[in-house]
């Protein structure tokens, strides 16, 4: 199995040389060149099956000959080891033919834990391998950044950095960044908003004297191995809904694209999902674009839901490389336009692929507000504000012929102050984080300029 540049230009990799370099040379995102299989008699012989057995078979044919079977599995089994739901991601009924699949069971209580704490294994074991230190700096809108200070911590073999918008993420993501005490995590609060964040992150990449010093290696959903651990749940999920003699469909409250992302991937592989709904706060550039077909940064708006208050969108450059039938110029041409003109407008027979694949929509602050109020009076589920966009979105598009599942990207516990606002219920945190509003935090502020970043990085990596 190789993975190539969506833009064309970079040498094809194995699976772990993908892994560790994360964004390609050329400023693409690696993807695989051609996509496993799976038959309807392999998805039904999954049912049953624990969520770590489906996880195998489902990333195996990607991993190549970069991990043997035996320790491939291991590190599969350590990484879901500290989920507090034996099925990892169980699904909720919160109304006829309509599903919630709760992603907030692990470490960090976000969905971004079952993809980092797979990566902070895999990492692990490359590096020690090797006999090699990497840098790992990323960039976050809240859930990331826990998620990958807590699959790292401690680690011999990496020094971790996540930027992260100084007053952009809940009270609790930034608890969860800057209270743990081991030396070789950091969290750097930077001014402006994420795509800022994301912006200087992808600066260091193309910055490749530095890259090269540092052996930078990220994190982000830039990182394949980040979607490829994702795949899985739509799976699991699909499975126990009747794949693969039923059609499912999914809502994805996301921002970067990634998360539904993954869902495509799971179609292509052969799981038999009729429609990805993309479901966007009121930064609603993915909507629109489907909608369009115009692809236009806006000013970004803080939200309830702030992990979704994003206009650039990483991984939708992946989907874009497919549906221009894998034409790395053209990705490359519109990347460009992006970066020149804050614009691009998708060809027509481009935006046709897209929408076979994807639908679309957005959900305002007072909508997600009611949906939290309307779950909890109705079904005494309380969501978080990034779930409820998912719920409502889901409401307004799905067809009651087919079941739909909604990702629950986070606990509401994440969220208090907008849970508590829409229901009166100040979610309580679960009792192994209960004194996090106690521990003591580590914050360092740092300039939105890329040579202060790096200059910081290069002080405090341990070598």
């Amino acid at each position: 199995m190789k993975y190539v540049s969506t833009r064309g230009q970079a040498p094809a990799l194995s699976f772990e040389e993908a892994m560790l370099s994360g964004l390609a040379r050329d400023g693409g995102l690696y993807v695989p060149d051609e996509i496993p299989q799976l038959s309807a008699d392999d998805l039904r012989a999954m049912n049953g099956l624990s969520y770590e057995e489906v996880a195998f078979r489902v990333m195996r044919p990607f991993v190549g000959d970069s991990f043997d079977d035996e320790t491939f599995g291991d590190l599969i089994a350590r990484a879901y080891a500290q989920f507090d739901h034996t099925a990892r991601a169980p699904l909720v009924q919160l109304a006829p033919g309509h599903f919630l699949l709760e992603l907030f069971h692990g470490p960090t209580l976000a969905f971004k834990d079952f993809a980092m704490q797979l990566i902070g294994q895999l990492f692990e074991e490359a590096l020690t391998r090797r006999g090699e230190r990497v840098t790992i700096v990323g960039a976050t809108s809240g859930d990331t950044g826990s998620a990958a200070i807590e699959a790292f911590r401690g680690l011999d073999a990496v020094d971790v950095f996540i930027l992260y918008p100084e007053g952009r993420v809940s009270e609790v993501q930034r608890r969860q960044m800057t209270t743990p005490t081991e030396e070789n995590v950091h969290a750097l609060a930077i001014d402006g908003h994420f795509d800022d964040a994301q912006a200087r992150l992808k600066d260091m990449f193309n910055h490749f004297e530095f890259r090269d010093r540092v052996r930078l290696a990220g994190v982000n959903s830039i990182n394949w191995a980040r979607v490829l651990a994702q795949v899985v749940y739509y799976v699991t999920s699909a499975v126990a809904l009747g794949a693969p003699d039923r059609k499912v469909n999914f809502t994805v409250p996301t921002g970067n694209f990634g998360d539904v992302f993954a869902g495509y991937i799971a179609k292509r592989m052969g799981v038999p999902i009729d429609r990805l709904v993309v479901a966007t706060n009121q930064n609603d550039i993915l909507h629109r674009t489907l909608a369009t077909g115009t692809h236009t940064l806006d000013r970004v708006q803080p939200s309830i839901s702030p992990s979704m208050d994003i206009q650039v969108s990483s991984n939708f450059e992946r989907a874009l490389f497919d549906a221009y039938g894998r034409d790395g110029n053209a990705v490359a041409q519109l990347m460009d336009e992006l970066k020149t003109n804050g614009t691009y407008h998708v060809s027509q027979g481009a935006l046709e692929a897209l929408r076979d694949h994807f639908a679309s929509g957005r959900a305002s602050e007072d909508e997600t507000s009611a949906t939290i109020a309307r779950l909890w009076r109705e079904t005494g589920e309380l969501l978080c504000p990034h779930s409820a966009v998912g719920v409502y979105v889901a409401c307004e598009t799905r067809d009651r012929s087919e079941p739909m599942v909604t990702l629950a990207t986070a606990h509401p516990a994440k969220f208090p102050d907008a849970v508590e606002a829409a229901t009166g219920i100040r979610p309580p945190l679960p009792e192994r984080m209960a004194d996090l509003f106690e521990r003591d935090e580590r914050i360092t502020r740092v300039p939105n300029e890329l040579d202060a970043l790096e200059t910081l990085i290069e002080e405090r990596i341990r070598t």
